[in-house]
């Protein structure tokens, strides 16, 4: 076997990786989209590459630089079954009628019929056991801890064993399983998206988080958190909850109630409703907190704005109001949804806060918000007065330390090592640390 990269080989999106079980046929790993600078010069709708002999797209879970070119390869004729998890077998139509609705088409009969061929493809198998596909071929799904229904993919024929991490998560990631490494792999393509960095702790994020609800308690400002609608927003609902629940009394902060946290997120709402139908796919930490809190993504502060009208409303009420409050709105990126408004809206005021809990892409206006004193948003240039954090224990991407801790796990190290999924630095600084370890980086 032998594996050829159609995406996130030199860059970060985009991922895409065919395996070659022989010489006439193949299975795809991932088919996403490309964002930030690495969209540029390309053309989205076009499948660069052949669809002869490829039996089937394997996903590793439904994040949009992993499944967001899934219709364009549809629209080109692939035909063949689509494997997943089975929270990812709900979750991916979800995502992709979202995606279709804001970069393809608005036309609900064009959406609802790719929606309705989709289902016909998608495949749902069991987490850890070994199913047989076509051809000698076997798959095995494992969780990767990285967001609901992410899989480890293990695919192997005549004992040669080929492993895809897809997007490891980090083990302080509070609601999911961790990843545990498979046995062994004669050949492992790995993420490497923090391969040059650690995350700091857990305590240290929620204190962190804690503070910056307090400081927006004190001056009444807006806190803006860009998040994704699927595993960050869950997250970060799940620890406010525990910070509302009580632990904000250690800073003296006991009027956190007095802040409404609102979800500008109609996907976002979706999917946490989702993620609590599948409580089974928890880890035990989270299981433990149901015996006395059966709705943990929930709390009294909790204000959800549904509809357009809704939301331009909301700006304008925090406009006027001069209320504190947190606003947790999707695109993790800034690179459009409704976080943009509000990033339009409250980036020159110096009471707002701006947390990042996620990688932000080279080129997304996120990075330049992180990095930049100014930005530029449906062309228009804005100054940057808000006070900016990066809360990088919030990552659902396994830091430097994890991703070691996996490759080590192996019972039996992997025969070849192929980096992907990082920009150059994280990879060379991934490399160096598993060549000194005496692993084989391809």
């Amino acid at each position: 076997m032998h594996v050829v990269h159609h995406g996130a080989i030199e860059g970060v999106t985009g991922s895409c990786h065919q395996l070659f079980v022989d010489d006439h046929r193949s299975l795809l790993i991932d088919c996403g989209m490309f964002q930030g600078a690495e969209a540029s010069e390309r053309d989205e709708e076009r499948i660069d590459f052949a669809l002869d002999g490829i039996q089937g797209l394997v996903v590793t879970h439904v994040h949009l630089d992993h499944v967001g070119r899934i219709p364009y390869l549809i629209a080109a004729g692939f035909n063949g079954p689509i494997y997943c998890s089975p929270p990812s077998a709900k979750l991916l139509p979800l995502m992709l009628e979202d995606a279709m609705r804001v970069g393809i088409t608005r036309n609900k009969r064009l959406i609802e019929r790719f929606l309705h061929d989709l289902r016909k493809h998608v495949r749902p198998l069991a987490y850890y056991k070994w199913h047989q596909l076509d051809g000698g071929v076997r798959l095995r799904l494992t969780p990767a801890g990285h967001i609901l229904g992410s899989a480890i993919v293990e695919i192997e024929r005549d004992d040669e064993r080929f492993v895809f991490s897809g997007d490891l998560g980090s083990r302080m990631q509070p609601l999911l399983k961790d990843p545990v490494s498979p046995e062994r792999a004669d050949f492992l393509v790995l993420e490497s998206t923090y391969g040059d960095r650690l995350h700091e702790g857990r305590e240290r994020r929620v204190q962190a988080l804690e503070e910056i609800l307090c400081k927006t308690l004190e001056n009444k400002g807006v806190t803006i958190i860009p998040a994704f609608a699927l595993g960050r927003t869950q997250e970060l609902l799940y620890e406010m909850n525990m910070i509302f629940d009580g632990i904000g009394r250690k800073l003296g902060c006991s009027m956190l109630r007095s802040i409404d946290i609102i979800i500008d997120s109609p996907l976002a709402q979706r999917f946490t409703a989702i993620y609590n139908d599948l409580q089974q796919y928890w880890d035990g930490e989270a299981h433990e907190v149901l015996r006395y809190d059966d709705q943990p993504l929930v709390f009294e502060n909790l204000v959800q704005v549904e509809n357009h009208a809704e939301h331009i409303d909301t700006i304008e009420y925090l406009r006027e109001s001069k209320l504190p409050a947190v606003v947790i709105a999707a695109s993790g990126m800034c690179a459009g949804g409704r976080v943009v408004n509000y990033l339009k809206a409250f980036l020159e005021e110096p009471t707002t806060d701006i947390v990042f809990v996620g990688y932000q892409a080279q080129g997304t206006p996120g990075r330049y918000i992180q990095e930049s004193d100014w930005v530029r948003l449906d062309g228009k240039r804005y100054t940057i007065r808000a006070a900016r954090h990066v809360l990088s224990g919030y990552s659902a991407h396994a830091d430097q330390s994890d991703l070691l801790r996996f490759v080590e796990g192996f019972q039996t190290p992997p025969a070849a090592i192929r980096l992907v999924h990082g920009e150059p630095p994280a990879k060379m600084a991934l490399q160096q640390e598993l060549t000194q370890r005496g692993f084989n980086v391809v």
